[in-house]
């Protein structure tokens, strides 16, 4: 019997490892927010209205001093694109989900980078009104 089960708990294993990498972490920051980082994005859904986070994220380009290079905004969404000082993009994604909730995506370059999308993420929170 344990013999039979030797080669279902590698191929278990072996399975975890594979799609350890779609989703990396789902943590909350709080009881309005929910983040996760999967297959190279940082994706929140926030308990601010669209233009209150687009505000807050145009102020957190600023701080980090990286160059928005291109900026688009509507009722219903909204688009940053900036540069940093190796010249790698950075992607953000807004959309309105209800009149008070945001969605927010964060890429870092063509792949991705959960270290620098968090450190956007959290100066964005910084710059939300209290």
């Amino acid at each position: 019997m344990r013999v039979k089960q030797v080669p279902l708990i590698i191929l278990l294993l072996g399975a975890a490892g594979l799609v350890q990498g779609c989703l990396v972490a789902a943590v909350g920051l709080g009881a309005a927010s929910t983040i996760a980082y999967v297959r190279g994005d940082l994706e929140a859904v926030e308990s601010e209205r669209l233009d209150v986070l687009y505000e807050a994220t145009l102020r957190a380009m600023e701080k980090l001093e990286l160059s928005v290079t291109a900026k688009s905004k509507d009722a219903l969404s909204a688009i940053i694109i900036a540069r940093d000082a190796q010249d790698k993009k950075t992607t953000i994604n807004l959309k309105a989900v209800t009149d008070e909730t945001s969605k927010l995506s964060i890429r870092v370059g063509v792949f991705g980078s959960e270290a620098k999308s968090r450190l956007i993420y959290q100066e964005i929170h910084e710059n939300l009104p209290r």
